[in-house]
């Protein structure tokens, strides 16, 4: 059973559509400069990225940060 979790920015919210999202507000070379990750800057796609940050608890976070530093940007 899942609880509601009010205060959680990132509840019901995947990793894919957090990095679609960001992915098209920012593109990739921005994304890359902002967040150092190499599959962001060598031959990017969703996929590649995915695997990448589901097996990398450190840079799924910076993800997590930054796309709740950008929400209210995707809002507008």
């Amino acid at each position: 059973m899942q609880q509601e979790q009010p205060n959680n920015k990132l509840h019901g919210i995947t990793l894919e559509t957090m990095l679609s999202k960001l992915a098209d507000h920012y593109g990739w070379k921005e994304l890359s400069r902002l967040i150092k990750i190499n599959c962001f800057s060598i031959d990017p796609s969703i996929k590649s990225s995915l695997k990448f940050l589901r097996r990398t608890p450190w840079a799924r976070k910076k993800i997590e940060d930054l796309y709740i530093d950008t929400i209210d940007e995707f809002k507008r």
